[in-house]
């Protein structure tokens, strides 16, 4: 049975609250004369293309991919137990798998899921192999949460770190129709059931609050979320 198209095991589009069903992001052009300010204006040219490279260096340094998308991966051999991050990613495309061994058989699995936008996957030292199809290179994030939070976010991104990609409070989305937008809150990147705080499917408006105390918030099949407090 080929990866792609493999029911994720995780909580996704179509599965129900927890309790009720278990559901497994110029200078003056000073007037004066162009021969004197020739080699002024060439070191100043010359300094913004060096700090041009340098932060596309730097750029590249933050973005260093740590494996590839497609594959199966060995933990301890071929990758490194940590929190990693997959983004871009379009259609629910992207498959991927934590695993106890490598035998392929449903019992073997420890955590999936289909990707539509980012997804983060914490592989635990015990994991044996993680497998990965038609996703976005996977790039290894820091254990201590950083960045920019947001305060609007895509209803289709996937999932959002809380405090780096998005702050903690109150937000809304409206207009879904047929429980096609689910949310989750999560404590962590395990993808187990253990480390869904809550979840929901819904049909109109939802309004959900993340707390400072979550790790990350997951969102399918939504409207785009606004924070309102």
């Amino acid at each position: 049975m080929g990866m792609k198209g493999k029911i994720a095991l995780g909580a996704v589009v179509g599965v129900v609250v927890i309790g009720v069903v278990s559901a497994n992001a110029g200078g003056d052009s000073g007037s004066g004369d162009k021969g004197k300010d020739t080699s002024a204006s060439a070191d100043r040219e010359s300094g913004k293309k060096a700090d041009a490279k340098t932060g596309d260096k730097a750029d590249k340094a933050e973005k260093k991919v740590a494996f590839k998308g497609d594959g199966d991966f060995q933990v301890g051999t071929d990758i490194k137990p940590g929190t990693y991050r997959t983004t871009g990613n379009t259609d629910d495309v992207c498959y991927w798998e934590r695993a106890k061994d490598a035998s392929g058989e449903v019992d073997s699995l420890l955590a999936n899921d289909n990707v539509s936008g980012t997804s983060y996957v914490t592989i635990k030292a015990s994991d044996k192999l993680f497998k990965s199809s038609g996703c976005k290179d996977w790039e290894a994030v820091d254990a201590k949460a950083s960045g920019s939070p947001a305060s609007q976010i895509k209803g289709n991104g996937g999932m959002y770190r809380v405090g780096a990609d998005i702050a903690p409070g109150t937000y809304k989305s409206t207009g879904n129709t047929d429980d096609s937008c689910y949310w989750e809150r999560d404590k962590d990147a395990t993808h187990s059931m253990d480390s869904i705080v809550a979840n929901n499917n819904v049909t109109g408006t939802a309004v959900v609050t993340i707390s400072a105390g979550d790790g990350y918030f997951k969102t399918t099949g939504c409207g785009d979320w606004k924070k309102t407090g």
